[in-house]
């Protein structure tokens, strides 16, 4: 459950510390809209830092995504061990080095991790209402081109999982903090990401 939500905010890179006011869904969707470049198909690097509570030293992973709207999100860990994730709107599963899939739980039968799905697929439709219905929004600009966005849960099972995610950008999604509830914190760091109207054969077959 725990990956599925860090997919939750890898999900907004494919569409879009706590800010000093809180805006109401109507500037928030403007905001998006104004400063942030929503494509169909986003691909890229990804560099993840977590801190897990009473350890001193953080994990640090690396390796790649793609975000497809209305699809699925897949994230790919290449170092220090490589593993794969895949979100869709029915399944959360792995892909094993043979190819073949592994579901972790089945989104029909767990309603965790069915609303899990459904968050990420209003984040990837870059659905306001949908947000603001589930999140306390909070939206700033920074500078001319910048921005900030704090989730935070309104429902009260989303919120035994995340206290909060935090996203900055400019036109697209930079960086992604998460704070989970049991006091774990990851950094994601985005770069090298390409936009593109469609997925390719292969792109697809990694959401299947």
């Amino acid at each position: 459950m725990i990956k599925a939500m860090r997919l939750i905010v890898l999900a907004a890179a494919g569409v879009f510390a706590t800010c000093a006011f809180a805006q109401p869904a109507v500037d928030f969707a403007r905001l998006m809209r104004e400063r942030l470049k929503v494509s169909p198909v986003l691909k890229g690097e990804f560099e993840q830092t977590k801190t897990l509570k009473g350890f001193r030293n953080p994990l640090v992973s690396r390796g790649e995504f793609l975000v497809a709207r209305g699809q699925g999100v897949w994230w790919h860990t290449k170092l220090p061990f490589e593993s794969t994730l895949v979100v869709t709107r029915t399944r959360l599963f792995t892909r094993n080095a043979d190819g073949s899939a592994s579901d972790l739980v089945d989104a029909q039968a767990e309603p965790g991790v069915k609303q899990v799905n459904e968050l990420i697929f209003s984040l990837l439709a870059a659905d306001p209402e949908a947000l603001a219905d589930k999140f306390a929004v909070v939206a700033q600009p920074v500078g001319a081109n910048g921005w900030t966005l704090a989730l935070t849960p309104r429902d009260a099972n989303l919120a035994k999982f995340l206290v909060r995610a935090t996203l900055a950008g400019e036109r697209d999604v930079q960086t992604v903090r998460i704070d989970e509830a049991r006091g774990d914190t990851t950094q994601i760091r985005f770069s090298h990401q390409v936009p593109s109207a469609a997925l390719s054969s292969d792109e697809a077959a990694r959401l299947r």
